[in-house]
């Protein structure tokens, strides 16, 4: 049997090429896509995630979830993604339809209907929350939950201290890693550096002459130049992507280690921060009471530290294809 995928975006133009990956895999069923705010607003989100899968000719379901995170007023990250989240190219109206049902109902019917299945989020993890809230349950049916979000001991893409998936909704991130779901979390810090697409890379990409290669350059333009406005380096930088290698292909990690992981909610200073404990002390005298929920929980996340860059580049090329 195939592999069941359930994946969980924001969609914009680095999760675009993320859901080209996993349609575009032949052994590999997706479910479900939900959808929630995040790079940009819900509708629009949804209509990307719609016009991706179109491109690849898939009919996976799309779902419409959460339109503000669990406590807070939503902020776009429509500076870095362009105001349609796909570098503002103009893309058509998707011919196909989004699902009546909501994202929520769909997450558990989905977990529950298949036992197993992995899920990969993409965005901010608010959907992911009211699941859990309404049925916990389905943490214990979900075999492996890659999460691209944080920054583990590093620094962050949207304040010094976090990532902006997690910085967008602390309170469902925190209720996500105490969950049970079994976390890989996938951090910024992997799609940086070698493992951004330099020129030499994009140039390969469009060589591939295909219209799945185009569009992920295209659609990429925007994130292109405030990649380069945020950290001087040139390229294009896929986290999202680099996440859905791993979801697909979970030997692309070269070093991952097991923590606890808090989730900082009401520091001004370091909101969203992924507090990850690698030295083993949360359970210390000094530390105990403020690491006691997660203590309490007792669950550790797989945290990923590096990965094989050129298997992880290989992955996408042959998606594009």
């Amino acid at each position: 049997m195939k592999p069941s995928f359930l994946i969980d975006t924001d969609t914009a133009s680095d999760d675009a090429v993320a859901l080209i990956m996993a349609l575009r895999t032949p052994n590999v069923h997706v479910c479900a896509i939900t959808v929630v705010a995040g790079n940009v607003g819900v509708q629009q989100a949804a209509r990307n995630a719609l016009y991706t899968a179109e491109l690849c000719g898939s009919k996976a379901p799309v779902y419409v979830g959460a339109e503000k995170p669990l406590r807070r007023e939503h902020q776009s990250a429509d500076w870095f993604h362009g105001r349609d989240g796909l570098g503002d190219h103009g893309y058509p109206v998707p011919r196909r339809s989004l699902e009546e049902q909501s994202a929520v109902d769909a997450m558990v019917q989905t977990i529950e209907a298949n036992p197993g299945l992995a899920l990969v989020t993409l965005g901010p993890l608010t959907n992911v929350a009211l699941a859990l809230q309404r049925k916990p349950t389905i943490a214990a049916k979900v075999s492996r939950c890659v999460i691209m979000g944080g920054a583990p001991c590093c620094e962050g893409n949207v304040t010094p201290a976090a990532e902006y998936n997690i910085w967008c909704d602390p309170e469902a991130a925190r209720t996500v890693f105490l969950s049970g779901l079994p976390v890989e979390m996938i951090g910024w810090h992997l799609c940086r550096g070698e493992a951004a697409l330099n020129l030499s890379d994009i140039e390969r990409v469009l060589s591939l002459d295909t219209a799945l290669a185009r569009f992920a350059i295209e659609c990429n333009s925007r994130a292109q130049e405030a990649y380069f406005e945020q950290t001087g380096e040139h390229g294009i930088s896929l986290p999202d992507p680099v996440a859905m290698s791993i979801a697909l292909d979970p030997s692309i990690v070269t070093s991952q280690t097991e923590h606890y992981v808090q989730v900082e909610m009401t520091s001004d200073l370091t909101r969203g921060m992924t507090v990850v404990d690698r030295l083993g002390v949360a359970g210390n005298d000094r530390n105990k009471q403020v690491w006691a929920p997660v203590l309490k929980a007792g669950v550790r996340a797989k945290v990923a530290w590096t990965i094989d860059i050129p298997r992880w580049k290989q992955a996408l090329y042959r998606a594009l294809r």
